[in-house]
């Protein structure tokens, strides 16, 4: 297994597994900077894999990932459903509509029936903040979270920080802005702990109804003008209005929320002339930014989403790749 090369020299895979002590992936509050910073190197060895050619490798062959999605995903789902398979392993794709959840059956039922057919790991998506914690203690399985309602992304969070370390080298000394509905965001969570972790000033901004006082309790700052920030910027992560998780609407209208937050090319023009843009998707056009930011080459969406796989095989290995020798010792 640990015979796959990349640049010309062995990849000792094993022993990024062996190192990892946690059985599964909640969110990034549980991690260390350290431990980040692990998954983001054995992340650029995995697309580095991919770029030589080897889109599929063989290190989880034998295993199966079950992806349990009770939430819309496209990118998510595919990007971890690809992971697992570049890595050899099996999926099992689920559904809430038309399971025996609507039947009546409990999350939990399902889960556990799921994982009775011989399954390795578990990815869920679900409503409800909590879930995947939930989950970790009645599976045997690896449990990772794909998002629990508005409270974390943790590889959501991984490959946006990938994406900014990619392109400045590191994280220490930058600022970021979290510019939209922070209120109702799991992505921004996840990249808050992870950002300071790793050094950078994170800036949350959005209308008073999305960006309250109690942001600054995790150590971040609080803006409600994206003008008054932009200069300051190195980076600006722009998130989607959440409609589907509001009970009332928090401005006026979306005309309104665009002249003030969306990320247009005058705006640009008063951002750092290297500031990277990022959105983790899906974005919609003419509200967190215009065409052309999101297809301009300060830009880096897409490498976000090519991201999203490397970081899921990481995370991926580092679960269960403790099995593969103990299990190959065992048949030995």
């Amino acid at each position: 297994m640990s015979g796959h090369e990349t640049g010309g020299e062995p990849t000792d895979w094993e022993s990024w597994s062996q190192s990892w002590k946690h059985h599964h992936l909640l969110g990034l509050e549980l991690h260390s900077a350290e431990e980040i910073q692990s998954i983001l190197d054995l992340a650029e060895l995995f697309a580095q894999a991919s770029q030589e050619g080897r889109n599929r490798l063989t290190l989880l062959r034998g295993f199966t990932v079950a992806n349990l999605f009770f939430e819309n995903s496209t990118r998510t789902r595919n990007s971890f459903s690809l992971a697992a398979k570049r890595l050899g392993a099996d999926t099992v794709e689920f559904s809430s509509a038309g399971s025996s959840t609507s039947k009546g059956e409990t999350f939990i039922d399902t889960a556990k029936t799921i994982e009775a057919m011989g399954v390795d790991a578990v990815v869920v998506r679900h409503a409800t903040p909590g879930t995947p914690h939930l989950l970790a203690k009645h599976l045997s399985c690896s449990v990772l979270n794909a998002g629990d309602g508005p409270h974390e992304h943790p590889t959501q969070g991984l490959l946006d920080i990938l994406t900014i370390r990619q392109h400045r080298g590191s994280l220490k000394g930058l600022t970021v802005g979290l510019i939209g509905d922070i209120e109702h965001s799991r992505t921004a969570r996840s990249n808050i702990w992870g950002l300071q972790k790793l050094g950078a000033h994170v800036i949350v901004c959005g209308p008073a109804t999305l960006v309250s006082r109690r942001w600054k309790q995790l150590g971040v700052e609080t803006s409600h003008r994206l003008d008054d920030i932009l200069p300051r910027c190195d980076v600006l992560n722009l998130l989607r209005i959440q409609f589907e998780r509001q009970t009332m609407r928090p401005f006026p209208s979306v005309h309104e929320y665009g002249l003030l937050y969306a990320m247009t090319k005058e705006r640009l023009a008063r951002s750092k002339p290297d500031v990277l843009i990022l959105a983790p998707g899906p974005i919609n056009r003419g509200v967190e930014l215009t065409s052309e930011v999101a297809d301009g080459h300060h830009s880096v969406i897409l490498h976000q989403v090519a991201n999203g796989i490397s970081i899921r095989m990481a995370v991926l290995w580092l679960l269960l790749g403790r099995r593969v020798a103990s299990e190959s010792f065992a048949r030995g």
